[in-house]
C-alpha cells in the first residue's frame, strides 16, 4: 500500500486567491492551481471520527487526550469541529470552510455541550469573535498541532509556488512552497509540502519558524481501508527543535 492513499479526505478547506496572474511567476501560477485544487476538495457526507492525541513533551513527559472530529456539510459551507477532553486540555476547535472566503476559526477551552448539540454550540460560538491570526497560531490542546494546521491554513497564503515534482516516500509528488508574508514570532514563515499528484494528499510537509529555521515535521503514518476506500489513522507532529511529538491516532469504523 502505498504512503499517499488519500490524506486529503481528512482535512477540507477551500480559499480564493486575489492575486492576478499575469504579476506571477510560472512556478507561482502553478503553485496557486495547485493549492487552490487541494483546498477545494470538499466532503460529501457529515461524518465523525474519534480517537486518541498522544503527546510527548520536551522533558519526555508523555500524555493521552481523548479526542473526537466532527465534519457537517450544509447547503453554503463545511464546518470541522475538533474536541479535546481530559484536565487542562479541554478545547474544542470550530472551523468554518465557505466557497468564496477564507475560513473562520472558534476555540473554547471551557466545558461545553457534548458534539451531538451542535446548535446550541454553534449558539455559543456565536456569542465571541472569531480567533486572530496570532490565536490560530497557538498549539491545539497544548499538542504540537497548531490550531492553523488543522486548518490546513499554509495554504491561504498569497504565496504558493511549485519547486520541483519528485519521487517521494514512494510516491509521485509535486513539491509546493507556501510562503507567509508576514509572520508572527510564532507562526511559520514558510510551510514545504510533498503532494501526491493523483490523490492531492500530503506525504510530508516541513514547516519553517520566523527566522525560517525548520521546526516542524508533519506526516500521515498509518492507514486503514474503510468502505473500500483508504484514509489516514494516524497523523504526527514532531518540533524539530524541541524534541516533542504529537500524535493524532484515528479510531476509524467500517
Amino acid at each position: 500500500m502505498r504512503l499517499c492513499a488519500s490524506f486529503g479526505l481528512l482535512f477540507f478547506t477551500v480559499s480564493t486567491f486575489a492575486q492576478t496572474t499575469n504579476a506571477l511567476s510560472g512556478a507561482e501560477i502553478e503553485g496557486h492551481a495547485l493549492a487552490q485544487k487541494i483546498l477545494t476538495q470538499a466532503p460529501a457526507d457529515n461524518f465523525t471520527n474519534t480517537g486518541i492525541l498522544k503527546i510527548k513533551d520536551a522533558n519526555g513527559v508523555r500524555s493521552e487526550i481523548p479526542v473526537e472530529c466532527k465534519t457537517i456539510v450544509t447547503a453554503t459551507n463545511w464546518q470541522t469541529i475538533y474536541k479535546t477532553s481530559g484536565t487542562n486540555r479541554f478545547e474544542i476547535l470550530w472551523v468554518i470552510h465557505t466557497s468564496d472566503q477564507a475560513s473562520v476559526y472558534f476555540s473554547r477551552t471551557n466545558e461545553v455541550p457534548t458534539l451531538g448539540d451542535i446548535p446550541l454550540i454553534g449558539n455559543l460560538f456565536r456569542a465571541r469573535p472569531p480567533l486572530t491570526a496570532a490565536e490560530i497560531s497557538a498549539p491545539f490542546a497544548g499538542s504540537d498541532f497548531s490550531r492553523a494546521d488543522l486548518g490546513l491554513e499554509f495554504f491561504h497564503w498569497p504565496q504558493q509556488q511549485v519547486l520541483k515534482k519528485e519521487f517521494y516516500r514512494q510516491c509521485s509528488c509535486t513539491v509546493l512552497e507556501s510562503t507567509n508574508p508576514n509572520p508572527s514570532p510564532n507562526s511559520y514563515s514558510r510551510v514545504v509540502s510533498w503532494v501526491d499528484q493523483d490523490s492531492l494528499g500530503i506525504v510530508e510537509a516541513y514547516a519553517y519558524d520566523a527566522n525560517g529555521k525548520k521546526l516542524k515535521d508533519f506526516y500521515p503514518k498509518d492507514f486503514k481501508k474503510v468502505n473500500g476506500q483508504w484514509q489516514v489513522q494516524t497523523l504526527v507532529m514532531e518540533n524539530l527543535q524541541t524534541g516533542s511529538r504529537s500524535r493524532l491516532e484515528f479510531d476509524l469504523k467500517q
